[in-house]
């Protein structure tokens, strides 16, 4: 799957002022609105698929369309029949099956929905399980972080047995432990980076590791650049850069491979709608060009940074 493969140069930079390509014009449910983003995916052609939570619906928007988003799954009302979504956090693409995998949180379950055909069978994946954030591997495995157990795990599709990947020992801050997991990511290793928001952390667990590594962030809840305040959406490039949504701090950071503190890539001008600030982050993901695309949730929009 193309994001593993996003090469970013370690002297990159990005415009500091975003360009708001979907949403932006208030809280709502038309086409043009959305209210309160997530987690959010963008693929190879640059359409990004957008966890609109408070509308219960996801929305797709086509690269140059700032316009009009589409609603692809969802947008029924709040209920938990299969047509329906309510509260739904993240989201991703099954390039395979050319379906969208979400995380319906307040339904307690993972659907899946196809992009083929309106009239095609939509299937719960997995159930009872109060979950927030997906990612999927190029084997095809499916990791959910389940926020109801402060743990990682992995599934085979269609299959409801689990290999336990982070957590599980409990909530706390010990390296074996997370404290709400929320967005995920894993890299080409099928090792699994973790925002652990009320840790102020992002934990890396190395695959089949016991315990995991703090790479960015557990220094308490701060804007120092050695600190991260409710991190939430997370990305790694190909040379194993970390990029967090440092949602508390409205603030993108980027943390190199063993670095000690980050630096801002964009925002961190206070909370505000202007073109260089943020009002609470959520997902983050960059495209195969390496443009930054970033979920500003009480803004109700969401910003993409060019590459410069």
């Amino acid at each position: 799957m193309f994001f593993f493969l996003v090469n970013i140069p370690g002297n990159a930079k990005w415009a500091q002022n975003g360009v708001t390509i979907a949403g932006g014009n208030g809280r709502g449910d038309d086409t043009d609105q959305l209210s309160s983003p997530f987690g959010l995916f963008v693929d190879d052609d640059q359409t990004v698929v957008i966890t609109d939570f408070s509308n219960g619906r996801i929305m797709q928007w086509k690269n140059g369309d700032t316009t009009n988003g589409q609603v692809v799954a969802g947008g029924k009302g709040k209920g938990k029949r299969l047509r329906q979504l309510e509260a739904p956090t993240d989201v991703l693409i099954d390039k395979e099956t050319d379906s969208l995998i979400i995380c319906d949180r307040n339904n307690r379950r993972v659907v899946r929905w196809s992009r083929l055909s309106d009239t095609t069978q939509d299937e719960i994946l997995l159930d009872n399980m109060k979950c927030w954030g997906l990612a999927m591997d190029d084997q095809r495995y499916l990791y959910v972080s389940y926020i109801g157990k402060h743990e990682v795990r992995r599934y085979q599709l269609g299959k409801k047995n689990y290999t336990l990947v982070a957590g599980g020992n409990g909530k706390g801050n010990g390296l074996n432990q997370l404290n709400e997991p929320h967005y995920l990511f894993v890299d080409r290793q099928q090792n699994v980076y973790v925002s652990d928001v009320c840790n102020h952390r992002v934990m890396k667990w190395n695959k089949g590791a016991t315990e995991g590594i703090v790479v960015a962030g557990g220094q308490g809840y701060g804007n120092a650049l050695t600190q991260l305040s409710l991190p939430e959406g997370i990305f790694v490039d190909k040379l194993d850069t970390l990029y967090v949504a440092d949602s508390s701090n409205n603030r993108v950071m980027r943390w190199a491979q063993g670095a000690k503190q980050g630096t801002v890539v964009a925002g961190g001008n206070g909370e505000g709608a202007g073109a260089n600030q943020f009002q609470y982050l959520r997902g983050l993901s960059f495209d195969r060009h390496g443009n930054l695309y970033v979920a500003d949730m009480s803004n109700n929009r969401v910003q993409r940074f060019s590459i410069e």
